[in-house]
């Protein structure tokens, strides 16, 4: 079956698994390390996309973040294709250094950000790379010393992190490392990366295919947490199946919503073609892209071509419209 493109909504909690090709290293040294999680937190910041917990080891990582108004599938295109540049360059080698697409698993905030926090930060004592809590609280590969404030990246959420386990900084760090120490005897938690809680359908393509056909399913390995969360998300995929618009009727609906908002808010569409910036034709542009995508799930590409701007530009219009 062909893939498809993921179902990403900006604001979606995502535990994303990236993995080296043939179970091969993706950083080899220090200076990789580096190369890795300067990357990662520039483009973060850049995309504002918080990321809450992260992990870097020999062949493979995890990070627990909030895609950003652009959504997961652009950050992670944007940040592995410019890291395995750099590392294919720096090694004299040619080819894929990830494995396949990277693997992101969508998460009930509610029932799982504390545990998947301590899932990802156990995850250099897990493998071996150190011993002891001590050494994780210094460790400079994961995130779990920055939310200690043993060391400091501006780009990580830490007073987020913080703010589950205690009313003020002190005291939420102590009560977050007991937490994370308590989870060291617990070992590997399969239920926190899809393969054990809730088992796989194949993706997001399959579970839509799946309402198409009037399959009922409750599971899906990118979703984690309880019966009712599942059912939410598979309903607004069910949703969004509704709301598609066939291509060849697209602009049979674009036209005349456009048509519509230019004249309740006295813009000319070629003003609005053209990409000005202007208060009152951007308030519309605003509307008319709200409207096609929320209404009628017109992608953004083909939102974006009608109003005059970048399909990164509508993206950060639904975004902030859902603030």
């Amino acid at each position: 079956m062909p893939r498809q493109a993921r179902l990403d909504t900006p604001g979606t909690l995502h535990h994303v698994i990236i993995r080296g090709i043939e179970k091969k290293p993706i950083v080899d040294d220090e200076k990789d390390k580096k190369e890795f999680v300067l990357r990662m937190g520039a483009l973060a910041a850049e995309e504002k996309t918080p990321v809450y917990a992260w992990a870097l080891l020999t062949n493979h990582a995890h990070i627990l973040l909030r895609s950003g108004p652009r959504g997961l599938s652009k950050f992670m295109r944007r940040f592995l294709t410019r890291y395995a540049v750099y590392y294919n360059h720096r090694h004299k080698r040619h080819g894929h250094l990830f494995q396949n697409r990277y693997k992101s698993i969508i998460c009930e905030e509610d029932a799982y950000f504390q545990e998947l926090l301590r899932y990802i930060h156990l995850n250099p004592i897990r493998a071996h790379v150190i011993s002891t809590m001590s050494k994780l609280d210094a460790y400079p590969w994961c995130g779990h010393a920055v939310i200690l404030g043993r060391r400091k990246h501006d780009w990580q959420d830490r007073d987020y992190a913080l703010s589950w386990f205690g009313k003020n900084e002190k005291e939420a760090k102590k009560y977050y490392r007991r937490y994370v120490q308590e989870g060291i005897p617990l070992g590997a938690r399969p239920e926190l990366v899809g393969g054990g809680l809730i088992r796989s359908l194949g993706g997001w393509s399959n579970v839509l295919s799946m309402r198409r056909h009037g399959d009922r399913a409750l599971s899906d390995e990118r979703i984690i947490g309880t019966g009712d969360f599942v059912e939410q998300i598979i309903k607004e995929a069910d949703d969004l199946v509704k709301r598609q618009v066939p291509e060849n009727s697209q602009k049979d609906i674009v036209v005349p919503v456009i048509q519509e908002i230019c004249n309740e808010r006295e813009v000319n569409i070629k003003e609005l073609h053209s990409g000005s910036r202007r208060r009152f034709v951007s308030e519309a542009r605003r509307m008319i892209a709200c409207r096609l995508v929320k209404d009628y799930g017109i992608p953004l590409s083909e939102v974006a071509r009608h109003v005059g701007v970048s399909t990164s530009a509508v993206s950060k219009m639904i975004g902030d419209a859902g603030k």
